[in-house]
């Protein structure tokens, strides 16, 4: 795999401020095909900066992997790939920050819990190189490999272990085992892995408990109406913090993004990224990789506190969680979920390859899902609730002309079916007959909407039967000093310009209110 003379260029730009001495360390056959693709990789990458080396370890095994060497000490990172396509980045910033450059380095708080994790944890993560969703979670294991020298962690490349794969069952990526046990499945960030990590290991309680922190206005959430949100309140001169799981929320999950008005073109992940670089031209205290453990949103001055035990407390709180994927709830999809199930078809769709796959929803996200599985796959089932599709017209006529796509309406997904181990199939009954059919299926892709991140302030805030908090025209909730805004509130219309709109209007309303009380 030769690299791009451009990207070497480029590289060696970002590498010419590195302070430590690294080498990639290749452990392979030398004669294999895999062994001479990755030794030429690594040997091309590493003529980007002189503080780079590589060293060659010849081994008798049909494995292949690269381990990072920081100045003589191993730092428990290492790719089991050769880390072309979205990994490539995940390359970049194991070097950048073993360096201690990274800019998405976590905080001091994240860094104690990343140390406090207990025993010995080998981390392994299989990926595809064309998954988007894949390298943050590989990142973000990195990461805690770099802060916990009892942690290893190596990315494996789901399509140069196809074996070990298939016997493990994996049929989604990122999938991630921890010391051979399955840890998790699909995008993750530091903050939930981390979570994870800690309830099933542990941790030590050897530090001194955090302390509460004060501010005038918390906003939770970190998408578009949360980085609004924050934005407009520190214009005010509002001391404000920003806690979320992730900058970008579920927006960097969305590859290509064209209609946010005057950006023709972006992508979820350059918006995500542009969302932070914005936040942080402002005074605004970001606490990402956090997660909510416990809200009192009726007192005057509101509580918040997240896993790991940081406090946060201010008499104003506008709720920005965002939505996640909505699921089916029917027997069978826990146990499926990563070993046939899946929601990203950009990252999982090669797994089914030549296979019989069904689309569970004929929404905008269903239609073009089958679009794109269409051109893989052996046949397409899309399965819609209601007795008409609800994709755009231009998608209907697109799909019905595919040759491979069944589309079948008034269906209800009552069972998934397996072995245990492996997706066979999925149970559906007919809404107008009532018969209940099997389908034949080598895996099943859900897309059918968004699910509000509301569950944590309910009851406490008044919410719909969708569980979306209930606002009005100023974003108000039924407490006073709690707003929400963006797609966990009750405002129509889930799109990411609305949802800036909505954290503006938030942001404003809570100013209002408070020069005004």
């Amino acid at each position: 795999m030769a690299l791009d003379q451009n990207i070497l260029a480029q590289v060696k730009q970002i590498f010419a401020s590195l302070s430590h001495d690294f080498i990639f360390r290749v452990s392979c056959n030398s004669a294999s095909d895999i062994g001479k693709e990755m030794i030429e990789f690594f040997t091309q990458f590493s003529t980007t900066s002189p503080r780079l080396a590589i060293e060659v370890e010849d081994v008798n095994s049909d494995k292949a992997v690269t381990s990072l060497i920081r100045d003589k000490v191993p730092t428990g990172i290492s790719f089991r790939m050769i880390p072309g396509g979205h990994e490539f980045t995940s390359l970049l910033l194991a070097v950048m920050n073993a360096d201690g450059q990274g800019k998405t380095l976590p905080d001091q708080a994240t860094v104690s819990r990343i140390k406090r994790l207990k025993g010995e944890i080998s981390l392994n993560t299989y990926a595809t190189l064309e998954c988007t969703n894949c390298p943050d979670v590989v990142q973000a294991l990195n990461q805690m490999a770099l802060y916990n020298d009892n942690i290893a962690s190596q990315a494996i490349d789901g399509n140069l272990a196809v074996a070990e794969a298939e016997a493990l069952g994996v049929k989604s990526v990122p999938t991630v085992y921890a010391n051979g046990e399955l840890l998790w499945v699909g995008k993750g960030t530091l903050g939930e892995l981390l979570d994870k990590l800690e309830e099933k290991f542990g941790s030590r309680d050897d530090e001194a408990p955090i302390e509460e922190k004060a501010y005038d206005l918390l906003v939770l959430g970190g998408g578009p109406a949360g980085a609004s949100a924050a934005i407009y309140s520190a214009r005010k001169g509002i001391k404000v913090a920003l806690i979320a799981q992730r900058i970008g929320g579920q927006v960097k999950e969305t590859t290509g993004i064209q209609n946010v008005i005057s950006v023709p073109n972006t992508t979820g992940e350059k918006l995500a990224a542009d969302l932070r670089l914005h936040l942080q031209d402002y005074d605004i205290d970001i606490y990402d990789s956090r997660t909510l453990e416990y809200v009192e949103l009726k007192e005057q001055i509101k509580t918040v506190r997240v896993k790991g035990g940081e406090v946060f407390k201010a008499p104003g709180v506008i709720i920005a969680t965002g939505a996640r994927w909505r699921r089916m709830n029917v027997p069978g999809e826990d146990d499926y979920i990563g070993h046939g199930i899946g929601f990203c078809v950009h990252c999982d769709g090669p797994f089914f390859k030549g296979k019989d796959v069904a689309v569970i929803g004929g929404g905008n996200s269903g239609i073009e899902a089958a679009i794109d599985l269409a051109n893989v796959c052996n046949h397409v089932d899309v399965f819609e609730f209601l007795d008409t599709l609800k994709a755009d017209t231009v998608l209907q006529e697109k799909v019905k002309s595919l040759p491979n796509v069944s589309i079948h309406l008034s269906q209800q997904v009552m069972k998934v079916t397996g072995n245990g181990k492996t997706l066979d199939g999925l149970d559906v009954k007919d809404r107008i007959s009532g018969e209940i059919s099997h389908y034949k299926e080598n895996g099943i892709f859900i897309q059918i909407g968004l699910q509000p991140n509301s569950d944590i302030f309910i009851p406490q805030v008044g919410a719909n039967g969708r569980g979306e908090i209930l606002v009005d025209a100023f974003c108000r909730t039924d407490l006073p000093g709690v707003y929400a805004a963006g797609d966990v509130s009750s405002v129509p219309y889930k799109q990411i310009i609305i949802a800036m709109g909505e954290g503006a209007k938030a942001a404003l309303s809570a100013f209002d209110d408070r020069i005004r009380s």
